[in-house]
């Protein structure tokens, strides 16, 4: 079984509310929710992968030592397995806009899980409650 690497990013702003993104029309599991991030490349760092992600798909620019590794998500797909190391970033240059999503919304941790996910990206939310509180 093929085994994906991709980076995620929970961005925190002054409210402690998380950013999640949902998935476009068109692409695979369309309309849940995910925390934005990508496929890191081949040859490519997890720090560089989401400097890069982030700013094609939100507009924003992202130093790497506001880049905090916090935790990481191991799931089995039908045909891969995904390897998701989730960082935390609390400052950023620019306005977030949807640039490739649906949509955008700032939600409190213990509020994720009133919107549906990929199931990689579930495991996640418990961290992010311990860390910002429900």
């Amino acid at each position: 079984m093929k085994l994906l690497l991709v980076v995620a990013c929970a961005l925190v702003d002054a409210d402690r509310r998380v950013l999640i993104a949902k998935r476009p029309e068109g692409k695979g599991m369309a309309g849940l929710w995910e925390f934005p991030g990508g496929k890191v490349e081949t040859g490519e760092r997890p720090e560089d992968t989401l400097i890069r992600e982030l700013h094609e798909e939100l507009g924003i620019t992202v130093k790497e030592p506001c880049l905090a590794p916090l935790t990481f998500a191991s799931h089995a797909y039908d045909d891969f397995h995904l390897l998701m190391p989730l960082y935390v970033c609390r400052r950023w240059e620019g306005l977030v806009e949807a640039r490739e999503h649906a949509d955008l919304k700032w939600v409190k941790a213990g509020k994720l899980r009133d919107y549906p996910m990929p199931p990689a990206d579930e495991p996640l939310i418990p961290a992010l409650i311990d860390l910002l509180g429900a």
